[in-house]
């Protein structure tokens, strides 16, 4: 090409229009792209500590901020860091923040179905049944419909987490070394806990151990193995029972309604991958865990017989049918509880 034919990149620009005050904003072809706006900000507060949230959702958290591309930000807040947990749905209704990830029980959430958040006594066996429940027995219309009546929250997604096993300062060898054990427990599971003569305590999550310490508390029905080992809860505990009042947490990820209904739709669409990314990542971690520390944990194992444990689960549907009786969509998820039992028991082995 001659010299008098040839021009500069700065020519091309100007005569192409693309970098005159009416081009600003436009698609500048090999100009870099600048944003125009700052990014969308949440800040979501999980149930969880900080050792918990580096597993139990931190890596889902992560990996959307980096695929969202500075379009959006979620800061990651741990368990009573900006609300107390026992005000995370009013929080949230509120604005004070802008998701929450946690169970509908302790987060006082003001439906009828959050007495089924969290561990409802014996209504699973495995981490599966949790998403096999909301996925394929109904129960994610119900909690749709559910938080539909509520105003300002929304319901987002349901997962499993590790099972409700006590953990204690002393041996438990039968249903009548439970009584007058004073024991840090969700509301479902301690009001449950309660037949066989547990006292439930609430403390603040951090708190925990230093209630052990002082004797305010003689031990744990919040988690399983894994999230014993790995808070540092096995520090002031020192048995495990191996019999579990459920076999999952079921737990949800919420968010303030009107800022879950601002987000355009592909970030609403990445939010729905980093939900699920973080689901896959429990199922995983908990099944690795609750046996790797069983068999090379801190804690001595204990187990009540299973003639005897029999008791607990015929308890445990006593307990179902009062829950049933509380409102007909109580009802409704009850029933689909024990259809979903019927059905595991008929498979029989791997399901039960």
């Amino acid at each position: 090409m001659s010299d008098n034919k040839m021009i500069s990149k700065r020519d091309f620009f100007k005569k192409a229009g693309l970098v005159t005050a009416g081009a600003v904003g436009s698609t500048a072809l090999g100009m870099p792209y600048v944003k125009a706006q700052s990014p969308i900000t949440w800040r979501l507060q999980t149930y969880a500590g900080p050792a918990l949230a580096e597993h139990v959702i931190k890596p889902a958290i992560d990996a959307f901020n980096t695929a969202a591309n500075g379009e959006m930000v979620i800061e990651l807040y741990t368990a009573d860091q900006l609300v107390p947990q026992g005000e995370l749905f009013r929080a949230v209704q509120q604005g004070t923040i802008d998701a929450a990830q946690s169970d509908d029980d302790s987060m006082a959430s003001p439906v009828d179905v959050a007495v089924f958040g969290a561990y409802f006594p014996l209504a699973s066996r495995f981490s599966l049944d949790v998403p096999a429940l909301w996925h394929w027995y109904g129960l994610k219309e119900i909690w749709e419909e559910a938080y539909g009546e509520v105003p300002g929250v929304s319901w987002l997604s349901a997962g499993s987490w590790d099972p409700c096993n006590i953990a204690t300062n002393k041996p438990i060898t039968s249903l009548a070394d439970l009584k007058g054990l004073r024991l840090y427990t969700f509301p479902t599971g301690g009001r449950f806990l309660e037949r066989f003569g547990v006292i439930p305590v609430t403390v603040p999550y951090e708190d925990f151990v230093p209630a052990m310490q002082t004797g305010e508390l003689d031990g744990v029905a919040w988690c399983g193995s894994t999230e014993i080992h790995t808070v540092g809860w096995s520090e002031v505990l020192t048995h495990y029972l191996t019999n579990n009042i459920s076999g999952a947490w079921a737990g949800s990820f919420f968010a303030n309604t009107d800022k879950l209904n601002a987000l355009p739709p592909h970030l609403r669409q990445l939010l729905n991958l980093a939900m699920e990314s973080s689901h896959y990542y429990r199922q995983h971690w908990y099944w690795w865990g609750e046996a790797h520390y069983r068999t090379s944990g801190k804690l001595a194992l204990t187990t009540i017989a299973a003639d005897e444990w029999k008791t607990v689960e015929d308890e445990a549907l006593k307990f179902w049918d009062e829950i049933a009786a509380q409102s007909p969509r109580a009802a409704k998820v009850v029933e689909i509880l024990k259809t979903y039992a019927g059905i595991m028991n008929a498979a029989g082995s791997p399901y039960r």
